[in-house]
């Protein structure tokens, strides 16, 4: 006999087993008897839609057993909210099952659904989200529900310290640069994107060349530059002379980054210098990045030039 079998607060429910086809099917999943059974009382309980603590309770034993059903979370969030349960206390619980499964979506959006049930932020948020980052910088669920919690809570004026924390430790992070994009640019007041000041758009400049300067490798900043010109409506020549500080191409074996004569290549195929263009695209296909040499010789092909081989 099972656990719930066996149990005398469960009696009065006849589970419901799984069915998989017939009484032989082709290809039944192997669970564990435990998990097959607590599912049986599970399906029971969702027939009858009952909202009982007995019921919070066995989600939180399939959970234990089973972290990514997500009709299990959905049941869950169901009746906490009709118990009245203090979302905080999920909260917490919700805390220690995150530190073990880090790349769960299913918790992440159990996260946002019981926090819509509280007005102001918890001062233990953020601070549990940095603990996530920790171990790692770069989990997408975790990022997703931070730009949630940005949007929910009207944290925008908030969130620059911390990305630029991040950056100082990573500049390479390339996760914690969307963040800064989403918070820079992402804000909207109703269908409108705000307008960005002039001394937003120098700002985010200057940062995103000091961090060139620090790893003119690092393509993240490249991209980022690239996305604060356009969104200002100015053309890339603007920074020619930067991009120049780290690959001239007269002198091949000093180029620094190969960011950068991408960068040059598009500069000087808008001011119609074909063959300076040509030069950078060469470099880049035969030496710097020969790995998409193809993709190279697909832009050299749009300024009406040769192939080049690696």
């Amino acid at each position: 006999m099972g656990r719930y079998e066996e149990s005398e607060e469960w009696e009065d429910i006849i589970p419901i087993e799984q069915d998989d086809g017939g009484p032989n099917p082709l290809a039944a999943i192997a669970y564990t008897e435990d998990y097959s059974e607590a599912m049986s009382y599970l399906r029971a309980v969702m027939a009858k839609n009952e909202m009982s603590e007995r019921a919070l309770d066995l989600t939180e034993d399939i959970i234990a057993m089973n972290p990514a059903h997500y009709t299990v979370w959905l049941y869950r969030a169901k009746v906490i909210f009709s118990l009245q349960k203090d979302p905080s206390e999920e909260l917490d619980w919700l805390t220690e099952i995150s530190l073990r499964h880090l790349k769960n979506y299913q918790i992440w959006h159990h996260r946002q659904v019981i926090m819509t049930a509280i007005p102001t932020l918890p001062a233990t948020e953020l601070p549990f989200l940095a603990r996530m980052f920790a171990k790692d910088a770069k989990n997408y669920h975790v990022w997703s529900y931070r730009q949630w919690l940005v949007r929910h809570f009207s944290l925008w004026d908030d969130e620059l310290p911390y990305i630029e924390t991040l950056l100082r430790d990573d500049v390479r992070n390339n996760s914690a640069w969307n963040h800064r994009w989403f918070v820079t640019f992402g804000r909207a007041d109703g269908a409108e994107r705000i307008i960005i000041s002039d001394e937003v758009f120098a700002r985010e400049i200057e940062f995103t060349k000091n961090a060139i300067v620090q790893a003119p490798q690092n393509q993240s900043p490249w991209n980022y530059l690239r996305g604060v010109l356009k969104r200002r409506g100015q053309g890339l020549a603007a920074l020619k002379a930067f991009a120049g500080e780290f690959a001239d191409v007269d002198r091949e074996d000093e180029v620094q980054s190969s960011h950068a004569l991408d960068f040059l290549a598009d500069v000087w195929a808008q001011e119609k210098e074909k063959e300076r263009a040509g030069r950078a695209l060469e470099l880049l296909a035969r030496r710097y990045d020969p790995i998409r040499k193809n993709y190279w010789n697909y832009r050299r092909s749009l300024l009406g030039l040769a192939m080049v081989e690696a």
